[in-house]
C-alpha cells in the first residue's frame, strides 16, 4: 500500500451547508483558510465569508471554470459546493480532470440525506434523481406505486411541474413535500396532494419528497421489456410489443452499455434498451426527419430523453458514433454497407441483432449466419381477436431474428 503525501493535496473541495462557516469542521475550515483562492456559486462563496483568499465565481459554463481550476495545479485551492460535493455535485466532475490523490475533500451531508431525516425516510428505499439541470422528464421511470422519491429541483418552478406531471398521469392523490434552504435559518417544509398543489413564494434552493399514491388507471411505465405498443406513437414501423421483448433479450443489455438503434422507426428498442438500467445509452439513427421526431416524444413520454436521435440514411449516418456495446438493426439490413458498418463498429464480444420480415432480408441473415455462426430463430405471434360475434387468432408476419457474437 502507498500512503499519499498531505502535501499533494492541493486542491479542497468543502461542502457547505445553509449554516454557513458554522457548520465546518475544524479541518474543512482550515482547508478554506489556507486556500489561496476559494472557487464557488455566489451563495457558496457568500455563506463561507469572510474570506481572506481570491475569490471567483463559477463562469457560464461551468465546465470553463474546471479547466481553470485544473491550471492551478500545485497551488492551495479550495472548491465549495453545496452538501456532498460528490452527490450530483462538482467534486465528481472535477476528480475527472484532477487525480484523487490531489485532492482533500470535506463533505456534508447532502440534499438527499438531509429530507430523508426530515421525512424519516430510509434513504436506500427512496429513489434519489437530480433534475437541477437535467432532463425533467427523466422522473417518469421513478414513478412507481407507493415509492418514495426524492428530487433536487431546478428551481422554484419545479414543484409545480412536478404536481402537473403526477396528477396528467393519474397519480394526483400523491403526496408532494416541498423542503427548502434545509439546514439554515431559512428552512421550511410544507406539503400537499398533486391534484390540489397551490404551495407559491417557494425558494429556488429547493428539494421535493413525493409519496406515489397510483391511481387505478395511472400511466406507470412497466418495468419488464416489451411495454404496450399503445406506449408508442407511431405510423406503423414499431417493433411489437412480444417481438420487442425477445429482442430485448436477445441484446442483452447490460449496465452502462451502448446500444445503435439503426432503422428505428418509432424508437422502441433503444427507448427498452435505455429503460434496462439508468446507465444505459442509446442512439436512434433513422432516415425520416418526421420519424426522428416522433422517437424524441416517445423516448420524452417514457421518461429516457437523452436518447440521442441521429438524423440520416445508414451507413452513412453510423460515421463517427461512439463505439457500441450492441447493435439492432430494424430495417435497412440490406442496404450495402449497413450490416458490414454495423459488425466492423462492435468491439469484441459485442451483439448485433437483425430482425427480418420479408425474404430478401430472410437471404441476408443466412448468408450472415453462414459467414459468423450465432443463433438463428423464427418468431410467429398470433392474437385473438374478434370474427363476426366470435373470435379467432389473427397471425402477424413471421419474424426471422439473426443474433451475432462478435469474437
Amino acid at each position: 500500500m502507498t500512503d499519499v503525501s498531505p502535501e499533494r493535496r492541493w486542491l479542497s473541495i468543502v461542502g457547505i451547508g445553509e449554516d454557513g462557516r458554522a457548520g465546518l469542521s475544524p479541518a474543512a475550515a482550515a482547508a478554506l483558510d489556507a486556500a489561496d483562492l476559494v472557487v464557488g456559486g455566489a451563495r457558496h462563496l457568500a455563506l463561507a465569508a469572510p474570506l481572506r483568499a481570491e475569490t471567483m465565481t463559477w463562469p457560464s459554463p461551468i465546465a470553463d471554470g474546471y479547466a481553470l481550476v485544473e491550471a492551478r495545479r500545485g497551488r492551495p485551492t479550495c472548491v465549495l459546493a453545496t452538501g456532498d460535493p460528490f452527490h450530483y455535485g462538482v467534486g465528481a466532475e472535477l476528480a475527472k480532470r484532477i487525480p484523487a490523490d490531489e485532492i482533500a475533500a470535506y463533505p456534508q451531508p447532502s440534499a438527499f440525506s438531509l429530507a430523508a431525516a426530515r421525512l424519516g425516510w430510509s434513504l436506500p428505499e427512496t429513489a434519489c434523481v437530480s433534475l437541477h439541470g437535467r432532463s425533467f422528464e427523466r422522473m417518469v421511470p421513478a414513478l412507481q406505486p407507493c415509492a418514495r422519491v426524492l428530487a433536487l429541483s431546478w428551481d422554484e418552478t419545479t414543484p409545480a411541474r412536478l404536481a402537473r406531471l403526477l396528477a396528467d398521469r393519474g397519480m394526483g392523490g400523491s403526496e408532494i413535500t416541498v423542503l427548502e434552504a434545509m439546514g439554515g435559518p431559512r428552512e421550511r417544509i410544507r406539503r400537499a396532494s398533486a391534484a390540489e398543489f397551490a404551495i407559491g413564494d417557494i425558494d429556488p434552493l429547493n428539494t421535493v419528497a413525493i409519496a406515489v399514491a397510483a391511481g387505478p388507471d395511472a400511466r406507470i411505465v412497466p418495468l419488464a421489456a416489451g411495454r404496450d405498443d399503445a406506449w408508442y406513437e407511431t405510423d406503423g414501423q414499431l417493433t411489437k410489443a412480444e417481438i420487442r421483448a425477445v429482442t430485448l433479450a436477445a441484446l442483452a443489455p447490460r449496465g452502462g452499455g451502448l446500444l445503435w438503434d439503426v432503422g428505428a422507426g418509432s424508437g422502441s428498442i433503444g427507448i427498452e434498451w435505455m429503460l434496462a438500467h439508468p446507465a444505459n445509452h442509446a442512439i436512434a439513427v433513422e432516415a425520416r426527419a418526421d420519424r426522428a421526431e416522433r422517437i424524441a416524444r416517445n423516448a420524452a413520454g417514457l421518461g429516457v430523453p437523452d436518447l440521442r436521435v441521429v438524423v440520416g440514411p445508414a451507413p452513412e449516418a453510423l460515421a463517427k458514433l461512439p463505439v457500441p456495446d450492441a447493435v439492432f438493426v430494424g430495417g435497412g439490413a440490406t442496404v450495402p454497407g449497413v450490416v458490414e458498418t454495423a459488425w466492423a463498429a462492435l468491439p469484441p464480444g459485442g451483439r448485433l441483432v437483425i430482425n427480418a420480415v420479408t425474404l430478401e432480408t430472410e437471404a441476408r441473415l443466412a448468408e450472415l449466419f453462414a459467414e459468423h455462426g450465432g443463433t438463428m430463430r423464427r418468431l410467429a405471434v398470433s392474437r385473438l381477436e374478434p370474427v363476426g360475434g366470435m373470435h379467432g387468432w389473427r397471425a402477424a408476419m413471421p419474424v426471422t431474428q439473426w443474433i451475432g457474437r462478435k469474437p
